[in-house]
């Protein structure tokens, strides 16, 4: 049998996690400028705006920085600011935001990645990134301390595409000099990253942490985890590649 050589991560509930929750963060932000907003309506109108631009503007076309400036403007209103004061004041809040979500400010490890990608070391397995985000990604992990742990890094800024197209995933497996069946993807998300890898031929595990953290184990109402290879934490990766490659 085959052994896996990779194991390629995900970034966002995978291995990180906002050290608050995004909607609390923004409503920290936005408070100076635009007074109170209700932290529930901010969490609805983030969601919508993120899912609107994702459609809209897949890979960050436009730039990261626009890109994330019309999320954070369509966010403030949606959540019942004032569309003017929005724009009078964007130029500051958007920077700030920025920012905070480039380093452990904004985000902190699970308390099982670390020792995940130290005991795959162990077993001389190669660890990498492939996260559908901007290039602040490199700062983020940098900061939390597990830079050195990822190799090869992908992020569909840089790259120009994103999960769950079959590029991304094969420039990794190039970049790292393995084969496709070497290779086990780990993600939140059941179709970027699941069927994403399952699709180019890479063997794939679904984490979903059960709490807040991992925004529960059901993301979507009409999902079918049936016949999903599903995961509750990283320590369940490192069983699944010995027993794998011991067999």
């Amino acid at each position: 049998m085959t052994k896996t050589r990779l194991v390629l991560f995900d970034a966002f509930s995978t291995l990180l996690v906002p050290r608050l929750p995004v909607y609390v963060q923004y409503s920290q932000t936005f408070k100076p400028y635009l007074g109170t907003l209700e932290p529930s309506a901010i969490k609805t109108s983030f969601k919508a705006a993120l899912r609107q631009l994702q459609m809209d503007n897949p890979a960050y076309k436009s730039g990261a920085e626009a890109w994330w400036g019309e999320v954070v403007r369509r966010t403030a209103i949606g959540a019942g600011a004032d569309p003017a004061d929005v724009d009078k004041h964007l130029g500051k809040i958007v920077p700030r935001l920025l920012t905070r979500f480039s380093s452990k400010e904004g985000y902190r490890l699970f308390d099982d990645s670390l020792p995940c990608l130290r005991d795959l070391k162990e077993l001389d397995v190669r660890t990498g990134l492939v996260s559908n985000t901007d290039s602040r990604m490199h700062l983020v992990i940098g900061d939390l301390g597990i830079a050195s742990y990822l190799d090869p890094v992908l992020l569909s800024e840089e790259q120009g595409v994103e999960k769950p197209s079959k590029e991304i995933f094969q420039r990794a497996c190039h970049i790292a000099g393995v084969q496709l069946d070497e290779v086990l993807h780990v993600g939140d998300e059941l179709k970027a990253d699941y069927y994403g890898a399952k699709k180019v031929g890479i063997s794939a595990l679904l984490v979903r942490r059960r709490g807040a953290d991992g925004e529960n184990e059901m993301k979507e109402d009409e999902e079918d985890l049936s016949r999903v290879d599903v995961v509750s934490g990283l320590g369940e990766v490192v069983e699944w590649v010995k027993q794998k490659n011991n067999a």
